[in-house]
């Protein structure tokens, strides 16, 4: 650099735009929040990211040396050393960003280090070998372009008599079929039509009876009435490709789920407080339609879903709790990945991790999709690029492990309950409807003396507007146009593009170049990145002189697009996409159908879509010359040109929607097809129908009390009436006199019930599923020892008398208990408390990893038998004794042995639930730390300390005590909506899971004196899990009467979103 007159021109400029912005107290300078352009934010990364800090310091050397009494002197030493502050400050966080890389990568070889020892411990030597072999074989990358051709049978139209049942999510932005609001905001982006196409495209294809978008209902005047609606058709299917009719609930819907403030309309950041809501709000709609579908096409029994697929982290997180609600497979698609937005920000140093954090919600949504990778069957992405660069940051997908357990599952080896999600790529689709493929014409050039005005008296009002805003720039628009469409972001590289265009006089006298960079009024409204490009955009164009020879429309519309790709395919232009890095390239396809070849950046996506088109020419978006090169090539040799415009014709059907859909199914049909094996009608195995129909009506009678109550007919109204019955009424007697004969009924005539007692019945028939309400009492409140302390048997019974006071709800509410001790425990406490355990409906013990219900699976003896059905619900990815082993090690590393961290807890212990004492609670890992450990190792579960942090549980991933209570809502139809959850301040470190969602939260006060929640994670995300202003929540103070807790239940029993 000349001297430092360049330097001292630019802190000229920004003491002239105002330097306020740059504070003593905030070094850290936001150089790209939301807002309107500031000049000296501009300035500032302009210097940031061009000066070396040692001509800074030379420059604030010299402004020292030469000040004088002038303010303007001080104010520039001042602000010029704060600058190189920055410029420093810009460096240790690279330098720091740096070592956490190494510090990963260190890691993440050690663990595959350690999972492969461990799988091979039982095998023989030569399967030894053969895992040896697969992960040096695994160490060499091999990118391959995916291809339809492979061993899964393809889907096609013979699995047109499968109805099947898909879901879709995309929660964020705003959602509608027709006249979307692309680019209304950051939110409303491609993904919105990407699902709505997809919608579509699934209802089309056969054996799919009915799609279901699930989205945000938002009721905000600040956008448009139509996202409020709770239902919107994209498609119907009233009758197939012979002519038959295939039902009235066919085809694709949006379903506006409302969760979150009725009134607002959120960005993503803000909606992960609501994100349980929405999963028991879906829950309620699948449950229904489930029922609707299986009437219609299932022959009675219900139509379960046959996928959930969630689109982004948000959606991913919903669709893993949805999953694990209903046992049905999971599909995921990132769409952009929080860890590598984190990495690129941290690389740009501006701005420190806990900024980042506050600003993008980053922890949060990289937990939820680590929790995604956790559930999901399948991932699917745009290109190879996303699996290895962007999928391989998360700790719970390593490309060279998942081959391994891949091969080995292939040979039938046992795999220690460690998985990987199987990554595939499936290419966007494209609707090429409005696409009309030409042959070579001669006369390519023929509409367009008309813009210009020519001879022949055609109209211009016969032209797309479109093309008169480009043509107005360009001296001569019959050259062959260089066109770019993107946003002006700066990682779009577009002033790359236009240097390498200025600086070749053999492209400037060839062709023209039309940059369409979105729609702007005022650059100064524009947010900083965005305006800085089209600053430098403009004054690149008057460096170089090229007047004449860009295009850079203002505005354009979303059905202009087309048109502007017709414009330059007919002056036989070329489409260039220089981005740095372009995860997929949208755009190089839509250009491809038009036509268009390409000149697109070598990394990212390009690269398979090159692979498949073979339309173009690839390069380093780095290199200038390179660029020039390549466009210069493609636009002098026609024949090179009309080859890769046939190619791209061609071999554009890859891309296609249809295409999309067959890979997808065919995909999706390999994955482990589950779903609820329960019957619905729960029938017992050795009593008849009849007799079911008589136990519900002795319950009925003796648990709810049945009450005759008759105006001019009768009308069942919840109790009996003794009055009223024994009134010698006629009417009234006739009545009871009919229902006593109905249930007397069965028992004299029924043969096959013969030797059955009647009281033996109700074990096949838990109560709990002719609950209206449900009260959970979950009250972790435990001594030092992890023992129930005295004061929550007492709370327990007055919970009791505070739900008996009510006697309106009292007959139709039940109990349960969720705790983290055994089914053992929990019934010794509540026998020292003198409860009767059949005053509870249920029992959640083990943390969620066993359900009970007393009174039915019960032994002669009076042993309570878990719920069967439960225990495979949550089997799931769980390896119980590789699991066991590989805790053991992280938490008693060696060398420490001899004062072990943890020792197993056999009584707590059961088949899904791997119990620990914990004896050095100094030296236990958190959660989040453990969790990342066994992710890594491909281990996936739900690890938690509970009872006062004296004991460390590790149950199956969808396993817990607040997936519990959704397990009781799909298997019992017992809502969500009417569940009371009672709870402490504080609790085990699933505490945060039990207070979110659609039931009632009633937090007892000074209840709980202490929890397990400071071992759950480092970075405190409570805010971003527990909603702070939802009225489903409501607290009591401790030592509340039985009166006042009533009125508290009461007052919550009003409440709703």
């Amino acid at each position: 650099m000349a001297g430092n007159e360049w330097i001292n021109g630019y802190l000229e400029a920004i003491l002239d735009s105002g330097a306020a912005a740059i504070e003593e107290q905030k070094p850290m300078v936001d150089l790209r929040e939301r807002g309107h352009f500031n000049p000296t934010k501009y300035f500032v990364e302009e210097v940031v990211t061009g000066v070396d800090e040692t001509d800074l310091h030379r420059t604030w050397i010299k402004v020292v040396a030469t000040r004088n009494a002038r303010e303007r002197s001080s104010r520039l030493e001042n602000m010029c050393w704060r600058i190189w502050h920055l410029t420093r400050k810009k460096k240790q966080l690279e330098w720091e960003e740096l070592q956490r890389l190494a510090k990963r990568r260190w890691e993440r070889e050690l663990v595959r280090k350690d999972a492969t020892e461990d799988l091979a411990e039982d095998l023989s030597e030569g399967e030894k070998g053969d895992t040896v072999s697969e992960l040096i074989h695994a160490e060499t990358p091999r990118v391959s372009f995916h291809s339809n051709a492979s061993s899964l049978e393809l889907w096609s139209d013979d699995k047109k008599e499968k109805k099947l049942y898909i879901i879709l999510i995309s929660l964020h932005g705003l959602v509608r079929g027709e006249n979307m609001e692309l680019g209304r905001d950051s939110d409303t982006g491609g993904q919105v039509k990407y699902v709505v196409e997809l919608s579509r495209a699934l209802a089309k294809m056969p054996g799919v009876y009915r799609v279901d978008l699930f989205t945000r209902q938002v009721l905000s005047p600040e956008v448009d009435w139509s996202y409020g609606e709770p239902t919107e058709m994209l498609t119907t299917a009233s009758e197939d490709a012979d002519g038959n009719d295939v039902g009235e609930s066919s085809g694709a819907y949006i379903i506006r789920i409302p969760f979150g403030p009725r009134d607002k309309y959120l960005h993503k950041e803000l909606l992960w407080p609501y994100i349980q809501e929405f999963v028991d709000g879906a829950l309620a709609h699948i449950l229904n339609m489930s029922k609707v579908l299986g009437e219609q096409v299932g022959g009675g029994q219900p139509v379960w879903p046959y996928v959930i697929h969630g689109h982004y982290a948000d959606a991913g997180d919903s669709a893993a709790l949805l999953s694990g609600a209903l046992n049905v497979p999971m599909v995921l698609t990132g769409h952009s990945l929080g860890r590598n937005k984190l990495e690129q920000l941290l690389k740009q140093g501006r701005q420190s991790k806990e900024d980042i954090n506050s600003m993008y919600k980053i922890m949060r949504r990289i937990e939820a999709e680590e929790l995604s990778l956790d559930v999901a069957e399948l991932v699917i992405t745009s290109t190879q690029q996303e699996i290895e660069e962007q999928w391989g940051l998360y700790d719970g997908f390593d490309v060279k492990l998942e081959k391994i357990l891949r091969a080995r599952a292939r040979r039938g080896v046992n795999c220690h309950g460690r998985y990987m999600p199987r990554m595939v790529v499936i290419p966007p689709g494209m609707d090429f409807s409005s696409v009309v493929v030409q042959e070579d014409a001669s006369e390519v050039d023929g509409e367009l003396p008309t813009v210009i005005g020519g001879t022949d008296g055609s109209s211009p009002k016969a032209i797309p507007t479109i093309w008169s805003e480009v043509m107005r720039f360009l001296t001569n628009p019959h050259k062959p146009m260089i066109l770019a469409l993107s946003r002006p972001d700066p990682k779009k590289n577009i002033t790359t593009l236009l240097k390498a265009f200025g600086e070749c006089r053999p492209l400037r006298e060839l062709a023209n170049l039309t940059l369409i960079m979105g729609n702007r009024d005022d650059i100064d409204e524009m947010t900083g990145g965005n305006a800085s490009v089209l600053i430098t955009v403009l004054k690149l164009i008057d460096k170089y002189d090229l007047y004449g020879l860009v295009a850079y429309p203002k505005h354009h519309k979303q059905t202009d697009v087309p048109d502007i790709y017709r414009l330059a395919a007919k002056t036989k232009g070329v489409f260039i996409n220089p981005a740095l890095v372009e995860p997929f390239g949208l755009t190089l396809i839509e250009a491809a159908a038009h036509g268009l070849p390409m000149v697109a950046t070598k990394n990212g996506g390009p690269v398979d879509i090159q692979r498949a088109l073979n339309n173009g020419l690839l390069v380093d978006p780095h290199d200038q010359q390179a660029i020039a090169d390549a466009l210069l090539k493609l636009v002098s040799e026609k024949n090179l040109w009309h080859d890769c415009r046939r190619n791209g014709w061609k071999n554009i059907h890859l891309y296609s929607w249809p295409e999309h859909c067959r890979t997808y199914l065919t995909k999706v049909a390999a994955c482990r097809m589950r779903h609820p094996q329960w019957k619905t009608d729960t029938p017992g195995d050795e009593v008849s129908a009849e007799v079911s129909s008589l136990n519900d009506s002795l319950k009925d009678v003796h648990d709810m009390s049945l009450r005759l109550s008759v105006d001019d007919k009768a009308s069942l109204t919840g109790s009996l009436d003794p009055v009223a019955s024994s009134s010698g009424e006629p009417d009234v007697q006739d009545q009871v006199k009919r229902v006593l004969s109905k249930i007397k009924k069965p028992e004299t005539n029924s043969k096959e019930n013969e030797g059955v007692k009647l009281e033996n019945v109700p074990s096949k028939y838990p109560i709990l599923r002719r609950r209206h309400r449900l009260v959970v009492l979950i009250l972790d409140c435990y001594d030092s020892n992890g023992l129930p302390e005295k004061k929550m048997a007492q709370i327990i019974q007055d919970i009791f008398k505070a739900v008996r006071l009510d006697t309106q709800n009292a007959k139709f509410t039940g109990f349960a208990i969720s705790t983290a001790m055994p089914v053992s425990e929990t019934m010794e406490f509540l026998k020292s408390a003198k409860i009767q355990v059949n005053e509870f409906d249920a029992l959640i013990c083990g943390s969620g990893s066993e359900v009970y219900y007393p009174g039915t699976y019960t032994a002669e003896d009076g042993k309570l038998f878990a719920d069967p059905d439960y225990a495979s619900h949550i089997a799931f990815h769980w390896g119980y004794e590789g699991l066991k082993k590989t805790i053991w090690k992280l938490m008693n590393p060696e060398g420490e042995q001899k004062s072990p961290c943890v020792e197993e807890d056999v009584k707590s212990s059961n088949a899904h639930c791997v119990a620990y004492f914990v004896k050095e609670l100094s030296k236990a890992k958190k959660v989040d730390d453990l969790r990342q450990k066994l992710r890594m190792r491909g281990l996936r579960c739900h690890p938690m300390y509970c009872r006062n942090s004296t004991r460390m549980q590790v149950v199956p991933l969808l396993a817990s005590r607040a997936q519990a209570l959704r397990y009781l809502f799909v298997r019992w139809r017992l809502n969500v909506a009417n569940m009371f959850v009672i709870v402490g301040e504080t609790g085990d470190t699933d505490y945060e899971e039990l207070i979110a969602g659609a039931h009632k939260t009633l937090i007892m006060k000074e209840v709980v004196t202490k929890g397990s929640e400071a071992l759950l994670r480092t970075t405190d995300l409570r805010n971003d899990i527990v909603p702070s202003d939802s009225p489903l929540i409501a607290s009591i103070k401790g030592g509340a009467t039985p009166e006042e807790v009533s009125e508290a239940l009461k007052a919550l029993s009003k409440a709703s979103l």
